[in-house]
This record gives C-alpha cells, sequence and structure tokens, in this order.
C-alpha cells in the first residue's frame, strides 16, 4: 500500500492510499477542451469517447521524491491540482500527470499507467479554498537548453470545478478513504520552435492561492532509462 505524507496547517498527514484516479479532458471550456484535445492528436493520441474520463491507475505510481525514472525520452508532465480523501475531508495539493507520450497514441489509458506520478508534500483543506477556488494559479515550467521556461500558466477557473469533479466520480463509484484524484491541467505553451507538449529533464510545479498569499510547490528531475529490444 502507498503511503502519502503530507504537510498541512494542521499537522503532518500520513494517508494510506487506495485508488489513484486520473480526471482527464476536464477543461471547463468546451474551446478549450477542443484545443487540448487537437494538441495531443498532433502527437497522435486518439480522441476521448467522452468527457471528462476517469482513469483509474495504479497507486504505487505516486512519488513525492525529487525524481522519477522513466523508459525512453518521449515522455513529459503535465501541472495538475490534486485531491487527497483523508479522514472524511479532502485536501489539495499538486502534482504532475507524467504520460509516456509514444504509448498514449496506442493507448491514453495505458499510457498513463506507465509513468510514475509527482506530488507535493504540502496540503490545503479543501474547505479552506473551495469558496474561491477559481482564483488559485496554476503553473509549470521546465528546463529547456539550461534554462527554465513557462511550460502551462493559468488559473482553476480553466478547469471544471473541482466540486464537480469529485461528483462525477461519486456518480461512478462509492468514494471512500485514501482516494487521491488529479484533475486536470491547462495547455501548453509552445517554444520558439512551435512546439506544445515536449519532454524536459527537469519540471516545477506550483499551486498559489493569491488570497491568502501561499503557495505549494514541487520540482522533480527524470532519469530516461534505455529502451531495449
Amino acid at each position: 500500500m502507498t503511503t502519502l505524507r503530507l504537510l498541512t496547517a494542521a499537522g503532518p498527514l500520513e494517508v494510506a492510499v487506495h485508488q489513484l484516479v486520473i480526471a482527464g479532458w476536464t477543461g471547463r471550456d468546451r474551446a478549450a477542451v477542443e484545443h487540448h484535445i487537437a494538441e495531443l492528436a498532433a502527437i497522435g493520441v486518439p480522441r476521448p469517447s467522452t468527457v471528462p474520463l476517469y482513469y483509474r491507475v495504479a497507486s504505487s505510481l505516486l512519488a513525492q521524491a525529487g525524481s522519477i525514472e522513466v523508459l525512453g525520452g518521449r515522455s513529459s508532465g503535465e501541472v495538475e491540482p490534486v485531491l487527497v480523501r483523508h479522514h472524511g475531508a479532502w485536501w489539495l495539493t499538486v502534482g504532475s500527470d507524467h504520460t509516456d507520450r509514444a504509448l498514449e497514441t496506442q493507448s491514453v489509458a495505458h499510457s498513463k499507467q506507465v509513468c510514475p506520478k509527482p506530488l507535493a508534500a504540502t496540503a490545503w483543506h479543501w474547505d479552506e479554498v473551495a469558496a474561491h477556488a477559481d482564483e488559485l494559479e496554476l503553473s509549470s515550467q521546465i528546463l529547456e537548453r539550461d534554462a527554465w521556461v513557462t511550460y502551462q500558466a493559468g488559473t482553476l477557473a480553466a478547469i471544471r470545478p473541482l466540486a464537480s469533479l469529485i461528483e462525477g466520480l461519486a456518480a461512478r463509484q462509492a468514494i471512500a478513504e485514501g482516494v487521491v484524484m488529479f484533475c486536470g491541467t491547462l495547455a501548453a505553451l509552445p517554444n520558439a520552435a512551435g512546439a506544445a507538449i515536449r519532454p524536459a529533464p527537469q519540471m516545477k510545479l506550483a499551486l498559489r492561492d493569491p488570497r491568502l498569499g501561499r503557495v505549494i510547490e514541487h520540482e522533480y528531475r527524470l532519469t530516461a532509462l534505455p529502451v531495449v529490444s
């Protein structure tokens, strides 16, 4: 069983994770969803059957360390708000739905199963931010040509309300203790060459609460393992 350790204003939490869910295609604006679908289609990813989708993946993929190992050089991360169910309450943190982009062209579900899912070590009680959740700022940076560049930036207003994602999950299954749900991402910002979704050796994640003046951050490095045949 995977155990998460989270620092909160109420003290440290140890969460026994029983289920990991990746909510996909969660853009609030239909045009933005279509943009993300087209963005992924550009690298060969099939269109989803419906939106949003809730992918179940192994809870053992959660990784709070500062480095992960992936197979080959065609994976990339995407910053996401993450909800954690513990002691009857929801807690909010930030993570990366790191995904194998080569495998994604064959099966989104399979691609999400083969990469670790980096997660920060700090969380906020959902009740502290629920009323102003749309103001929360989500961003990521990647290391590109030895310089940090902004890869994604926006607010949670671009994502379906997290409360509605909880309701959508509850309509599909009973929500028990130890559920962790990644809640969707923002479009990648193209580089000078026009490339949007792209690999990078390091990534920084941030979830900022400008109203309460605080931030949750996480940084991780990739080690690409050789593809041997």
